[in-house]
């Protein structure tokens, strides 16, 4: 089935660069379209091969590219249709690859952070496991499993129960990253926090305004504008009739965006500078790469204090097994001396 899984990011970035090459080059979209189609990976191709359909019928680029559902992004399917209406599909696939690419590298960063983390708690819970284990060979004076751990948990018996325990909230964790609904949900809740709420927010920001800044370069429309810079950051979106509106009224841009009270004071000054000297899309991409490096501070900030819990979680636990396990002992020699 078509749009049940989004193209890789990986795949994407590349597929969008060959394709920037080629046009600009003076190849027809449907040569290179069908080029590109016998390099991507082949779970990819029948897509490939529907939007070569949708091509080759005399449909728009963009529109072939919606029939192939999820597949594409939403941005990519507008950056596209934006390139399209106003002739700039080359210089749109360009940009919409670079920020592709970009989105990807910081992603790898936040990931290559937080592995060390994981890594801990994947080894504390590992040791949980197996101290739930020895503990049903230790019995006490009234011939009981000792709990080291302190769960109600020993012997093989209970290190089943842990497993499952550990199996239920690791599912949960999975349908949250992989439910819109509750990615939605977390999204909100993260953005509460300390650290990685004003990250998570400066990220977004940052999103808004590539975007924005992709649709610039090419000559967008206002309204387009706004609809495709939401449809990047959805926790940004701004009602295009809204904005258009208040523009037909005789406010600028800078003051209709703000009328929505949803973008930070940075992007807001970044849209007034740009109108003024008619350099809109190089202002949103310096406030964008601005943002992204204030997200990526944050996000590594908060990594740092994730990894510092991580190692005081695992020193906890470690001191608390420890008593129990000398306390156990101790109670082992007491009840040995009594019997003598």
């Amino acid at each position: 089935m078509f749009g049940r899984r989004r193209m890789p990011d990986t795949v994407l970035a590349d597929l969008l660069g060959r394709l920037a090459i080629a046009l600009a080059a003076g190849i027809d979209i449907r040569r290179a379209w069908h080029s590109e189609a016998e390099r991507v990976p082949s779970v990819w191709r029948p897509a490939m091969r529907r939007v070569a359909e949708g091509i080759h019928a005399g449909g728009e680029f963009a529109a072939a590219l919606d029939a192939a559902g999820d597949v594409f992004p939403p941005l990519v399917r507008g950056m596209i249709r934006v390139g399209e209406r106003t002739g700039h599909l080359p210089a749109a696939l360009r940009d919409t690859a670079q920020a592709v690419a970009e989105g990807m590298r910081l992603r790898r960063e936040l990931l290559a952070g937080l592995a060390g983390p994981a890594i801990r708690l994947v080894a504390a819970v590992a040791a949980v496991g197996a101290l739930i284990l020895v503990s049903g060979t230790i019995r006490g004076r009234d011939g009981l499993p000792v709990d080291l751990v302190g769960l109600g948990l020993s012997g093989w018996r209970g290190l089943r129960a842990f497993a499952i325990a550990v199996a239920v909230v690791g599912g949960c964790g999975m349908a949250v990253a992989w439910s819109g609904w509750a990615r939605g949900v977390a999204r909100a809740c993260a953005g509460r926090l300390p650290l990685i709420g004003a990250a998570s927010r400066a990220a977004e920001a940052a999103a808004w305004c590539r975007a924005a800044a992709l649709a610039a370069h090419v000559g967008t429309p206002v309204g387009e504008l706004v609809a495709l810079a939401s449809s990047a950051a959805p926790g940004l979106a701004i009602d295009p009739a809204a904005v258009e509106s208040r523009l037909r009224q005789g406010d600028d841009l800078a003051t209709a965006l703000a009328a929505a009270r949803r973008l930070p004071r940075e992007v807001l000054e970044a849209v007034a500078v740009g109108e003024v000297t008619g350099s809109t899309a190089e202002c949103l991409d310096r406030v964008a790469e601005r943002l992204a490096a204030d997200s990526g501070r944050g996000f590594s900030r908060a990594v740092q204090l994730a990894g510092f819990a991580a190692w005081a979680g695992v020193a906890c636990l470690v001191a608390t097994i420890v008593i129990r396990v000398m306390t156990a002992y101790a109670a082992m020699i007491q009840e040995a001396g009594q019997l003598r």
